[in-house]
């Protein structure tokens, strides 16, 4: 188990936190770690920040998110990591999608070569505003009280997709099916970070598991190719019990 002093507590919205820590080891975009919160065991965290600090973007969920959440300068967050499949990076114009606390998976690869796409409920809800440093940004929120009133997919086609060499995309998995659905046509250079239940995140528990890929090794970012050809995607995912839910589009 690694352990860092929290450097730095960032109220980011009134139920979204980014708690930043040092931490010496290479991370790359998109891949996460486990953390452990005393009292409630352990919960995968995306990097939102992989440079100097590091730092994780948490969301209050549930009980130990809302624990982490409390934590602030000087004390001692406990994580093992990094993990998973790191989004592919690159150069050229890239299209950036993020809904929800899904856009602090997709910040570390935002550049002044991006166009970055942020959606959230409403404008309480939008997290980095003012603070992402792109070539463009539009904003969308469910119910118009900020930017653009609408879903990413409604929006996705206004910003010709087919322009950007790559695009990348994070959120509900509801809202990424859907984005799927919009690329028509687009077979790969796209990708998804996908979020599944996961309780060990070393392949053992099998409960991240999808399409008999387990995410935590082979995920959590998959590319479009491959999604099409899903058949749990977007449709049923395991719950913490182990039981298949459908999810709710």
């Amino acid at each position: 188990m690694i352990h860092s002093q929290i450097l730095e507590r960032i109220q980011e919205t009134p139920s979204t936190v980014t708690l930043k820590f040092d931490w010496i080891e290479k991370v790359l975009p998109g891949q996460f770690i486990m953390i452990w919160v005393p009292g409630q065991g352990e919960i995968p965290m995306s990097m939102s920040f992989t440079g100097k600090p590091k730092g994780i973007t948490v969301k209050a969920y549930g009980p130990p998110s809302r624990q982490l959440q409390q934590m602030g300068r000087g004390d001692t967050l406990y994580f093992r990591g990094p993990y998973g499949v790191p989004f592919t990076e690159i150069r050229g114009a890239k299209l950036i999608v993020g809904a929800g606390s899904g856009i602090a998976s997709l910040l570390p690869l935002v550049d002044r070569n991006s166009t970055v796409m942020v959606s959230a409920k409403t404008e309480s809800d939008l997290i980095y505003r003012g603070k992402i440093n792109a070539k463009r940004i539009i904003y969308l929120t469910d119910d118009g009280t900020y930017g653009i009133k609408g879903f990413p997919d409604q929006v996705i086609k206004d910003v010709h997709p087919d322009d950007f060499e790559y695009i990348y995309v994070c959120g509900p998995e509801a809202m990424m099916y859907k984005v799927l659905l919009a690329l028509k046509g687009r077979n790969d250079r796209a990708e998804f970070s996908l979020e599944r239940s996961m309780k060990c995140g070393i392949g053992i528990c099998d409960s991240c598991s999808i399409d008999g890929i387990q995410l935590c090794r082979e995920g959590p970012v998959r590319g479009i190719g491959w999604l099409r050809e899903s058949k749990e995607f977007g449709m049923t995912k395991l719950d913490r019990s182990g039981r298949r839910v459908r999810i709710e589009l």
